[in-house]
């Protein structure tokens, strides 16, 4: 009986898992998860800070609709917000939308939930004293926050923003539930397709997820170690 490692699967399909079908068909495989986890990560980075913002605002009825909204979303499993979004966005367009929009806004929807409380927890890491000298100089409360507060606070938030990136990369793999052709659905695909190495195949996509997820932990220590290092200065 063979049971050794077969490298030639992985081989003959390493295109399809790289790019999907294109240049002769649509993006996939490894390529489109990184698009998915890029367009959804600099839109939740706006999507977090607005959120993260109006946590912290002084109109009473925006901080606490607001802190409803986010601790709603975070309660909800991931899976649920791509079906809604998958059914609810070609509804509001009135017209089919994309897939990967579809998962593109269910992850944004979701993720910018988590960055908010990021966002509001380095606001408030910063003394209150920097808010009340800032007044003090005439500024508005509105100015203050967004001239120095805000990027005091950014500087600190950046390892927690890399971290949530890692994560937002793992929860592209729940896109093919939708039929997306980001890695994880590809894998399947080829599965399908040879039904007689799924071990190769998917011990294949699990190294590049790793290698992904790894290279993101990495950078993110070196920023912690960075910042850690200029503010000794």
């Amino acid at each position: 009986m063979d049971t050794g490692f077969h490298f030639q699967v992985i081989w003959d399909n390493m295109a399809h898992f790289m790019i999907g079908r294109y240049p002769s068909g649509p993006v996939g495989g490894l390529l489109l998860t990184l698009y998915l986890a890029v367009v959804s990560c600099i839109l939740s980075f706006f999507g977090g800070l607005i959120l993260g913002m109006l946590c912290v605002s002084r109109n009473r009825p925006i901080r606490y609709a607001t802190l409803a909204f986010v601790n709603a979303v975070r309660g909800i499993p991931l899976l649920m917000v791509i079906f809604w979004m998958y059914f609810l966005l070609p509804w509001l367009l009135g017209r089919p939308a994309p897939e990967s929009w579809t998962v593109i806004a269910a992850l944004t929807l979701f993720t910018s939930a988590y960055m908010s409380q990021i966002v509001q927890a380095g606001i408030e890491s910063i003394p209150r004293g920097q808010m009340e000298a800032a007044l003090s100089t005439g500024l508005g409360h509105n100015q203050a926050m967004l001239y120095i507060i805000l990027p005091q606070a950014l500087r600190n938030m950046i390892p927690s923003f890399v971290n949530q990136f890692v994560s937002l990369i793992k929860d592209t793999s729940l896109a093919f539930i939708v039929g997306v052709s980001e890695l994880t659905h590809v894998a399947t695909q080829v599965n399908n397709r040879t039904m007689v190495y799924p071990t190769e195949i998917f011990a294949f996509i699990a190294v590049l997820y790793f290698i992904l997820c790894f290279a993101l932990t990495e950078l993110s220590r070196w920023l912690e170690r960075r910042l850690a290092w200029r503010k000794s200065i």
